[in-house]
């Protein structure tokens, strides 16, 4: 059998579970780093199977993490605000 693609997932589940790689791909981050920062209890992460078991990241875990990282342009000087 082969392994499940994201694509192969329905759009719009935000509860689905990615593998390190996958997750670590949308954050554009190595796999290393969440790892580390799984360790380091930064970023919630569901362990399967046990202490030992294998990582997942739920999506909407990783969605939140990015919209609580954008900041707004500074505005120019001199732009007049509309």
């Amino acid at each position: 059998m082969g392994r499940a693609c994201p694509q192969d997932a329905a759009p719009g589940t935000p509860d689905r579970l990615l593998d390190v790689h996958e997750a670590a791909s949308m954050l554009a981050l190595k796999p290393a780093t969440l790892y580390q920062w799984a360790y380091e209890r930064r970023i919630p992460v569901v362990k399967l199977f046990g202490p030992r078991g294998a990582l997942r990241f739920r999506l909407s875990d990783i969605e939140a993490l990015i919209a609580r990282s954008v900041r707004p342009a500074l505005r120019v000087r001199g732009e007049e605000s509309p």
